[in-house]
């Protein structure tokens, strides 16, 4: 099964509307995204909670790492450049943390709140090899601004 994402879009921005929680935006997305797509196998937050530092949000899939500084990993590159991370080979990058063996590629947003400051990092796995696309990027990133544009 492949997401539609204009579908994915209508549904996530109704349930989330004036919704302000940050915590409870993110367990909504992390659930619908991740029941979206038979490539995602870990879908999940990992949120600002210090300077520098990461800890784990609403997930679905399995375990993930409780805590990732922003100097290692994918998530940390996220959170630490403000750019999204699309990684077609895990092994291939520099610095990645294997909190899951399974995983061969992975697709990190950062997220970004009204008032312009990354709150926390959107994460995807996948056990498929380049399993990401630009396109998924891209929509991802317009339905999180939509998401946590007023989030608290």
């Amino acid at each position: 099964m492949r997401i539609d994402y204009d579908e994915l879009e209508q549904r996530i921005t109704a349930v989330a509307e004036g919704e302000t929680d940050a915590v409870a935006l993110m367990a909504t997305m992390a659930c619908e995204v991740h029941h979206s797509d038979d490539r995602f196998d870990w879908t999940g937050f990992y949120r600002v909670v210090a300077p520098d530092l990461l800890k784990i949000g609403p997930y679905q899939g399995g375990h993930g790492c409780l805590v990732i500084p922003f100097s290692r990993g994918v998530c940390g590159a996220a959170a630490r450049t403000g750019e999204v991370q699309l990684v077609p080979d895990v092994e291939a990058f520099p610095g990645h943390i294997a909190c899951a063996s399974s995983t061969r590629s992975e697709l990190v947003l950062p997220v970004w709140n009204g008032a312009g400051e990354v709150i926390a990092v959107f994460d995807l796995d996948s056990d498929q090899p380049d399993a990401f696309t630009e396109e998924d990027a891209d929509r991802l990133a317009v339905i999180l601004a939509k998401v946590f544009k007023n989030a608290i």
